[in-house]
């Protein structure tokens, strides 16, 4: 009987490295301010090996790709923020997703440029938090030293700014069709 390690290795050859010159050329391709592609293709693997662990993948190539992409933007939105001034703006919008089909893709652009609405229309500081959580998935501490305010005026902020965006997609009608 095959031990645990030779059967994900016999996977991981079998069915994800056949993909890796396919997903470095589209990563090139759609994605050409990220100066480290290794680095995506190898966080990448990574996170696919763990979610593999948890469980068969029905299409690996699939999920290869949009977990590729996922990790992608993160970089790109990453860079966005800390990029030097005069540095080009990327606009994650503009990336053609082709996983996805033309009216899915055309749907998902539409509700992030309305959740992209909505935490603009949120105050400053709130802003600032929601982003810094919600985006780019710091912790509440890491807020609070980054901003310079308290770990309990952080989640006081996100808060407010989960109120405010579910009051902004209510004004606008995206939250009537769950009914609520």
């Amino acid at each position: 009987m095959e031990n645990q390690d030779t059967t994900q290795e016999k996977w991981f050859t079998e069915e994800v490295l056949p993909h890796e010159n396919d997903l470095r050329s589209w990563l090139e391709t759609r994605f050409p301010a990220i100066d480290d592609v290794d680095d995506v293709v190898q966080e990448t693997f990574s996170r696919l090996i763990k979610a593999h662990e948890s469980g068969p993948i029905v299409n690996p190539r699939a999920f290869l790709f949009v977990t590729a992409r996922n990790f992608a933007l993160n970089q790109l939105r990453h860079m966005r923020y800390t990029r030097p001034q005069g540095g080009e703006s990327i606009d994650p919008l503009s990336i053609v997703d082709e996983v996805t089909s033309p009216p899915e893709s055309v749907a998902k652009q539409e509700e992030l440029r309305h959740l992209v609405q909505a935490i603009q229309s949120l105050p400053k500081r709130c802003r600032q938090v929601v982003t810094l959580r919600k985006i780019y998935g710091f912790s509440q501490k890491e807020v609070a030293e980054k901003m310079g305010i308290s770990v309990h005026t952080v989640e006081a902020q996100s808060v407010i700014g989960l109120h405010k965006c579910i009051a902004h997609f209510r004004q606008h009608g995206y939250l009537s069709r769950f009914g609520k």
